[in-house]
């Protein structure tokens, strides 16, 4: 058996980001009265926490540590609060994206794997996306998981979810980050040299 996993971002929807995170989290954490350092542009944009080559350090752990790192302390949540309303985008599906979907299914379980440090976007985008949350027999983003889509791990945790072994996941992407599937020797459809409607077509052939 196989099964099918999607990128979610640049792939099956786009999302309306915030052209400056910093800023962007900054102003959430105003809102929450906390003291935004003056450097604040220069503390974001700092490592503060020491991962592993291709972990997820989840945006609420980064904003945490860029605030202690200025002496802040942010009390009830509010890192986590900010992030989760400075990431809560704008979506709109990509053409084709619900037919790929559906041919996937056709063909076995269908899952989504994506790079999301904030947490509840992939959540929230999927509810504003016109394809169906319910047709998702996994969904795995990095904050969860704790790895990007460029470490092999990401795709072993969603191959575990889909009950098969991650040389039979075939995963449909838009970035380098996609083909991190290949590291566990499955097969990458590539959005940009085929267009949605194109792969859902390959999917159903296959």
């Amino acid at each position: 058996m196989t099964a099918t996993t999607f990128a979610l971002f640049g792939t099956l929807v786009d999302a309306d980001f915030p052209d400056d995170p910093a800023t962007a989290v900054a102003e959430e954490l105003a809102a929450r009265d906390v003291a935004v350092p003056d450097d604040w542009a220069t503390a974001y944009a700092e490592t503060h926490v020491d991962a592993p080559a291709g972990a997820e350090v989840p945006l609420p752990a980064h904003v945490s540590a860029a605030l202690s790192s200025r002496g802040v302390d942010a009390p009830n949540n509010a890192p986590r609060r900010a992030a989760v309303a400075a990431f809560d985008p704008e979506v709109e599906t990509r053409e084709g994206a619900v037919d790929a979907v559906a041919a996937a299914a056709e063909r076995g379980p269908v899952g989504i794997v994506a790079d999301a440090a904030a947490p509840e976007l992939v959540r929230r985008t999927l509810i504003r996306a016109a394809v169906d949350r319910e047709s998702f027999d996994a969904i795995v983003s990095s904050a969860a998981c704790g790895w990007q889509k460029s470490h092999p791990r990401a795709f072993e945790t969603a191959a575990r979810r889909l009950d098969v072994d991650p040389n039979e996941l075939v995963h449909v992407g838009s970035d380098g980050a996609d083909a991190g599937v290949e590291r566990v020797d499955g097969t990458f459809l590539d959005c940009r040299e085929a267009s949605l409607p194109v792969i859902a077509r390959r999917l159903g052939e296959l």
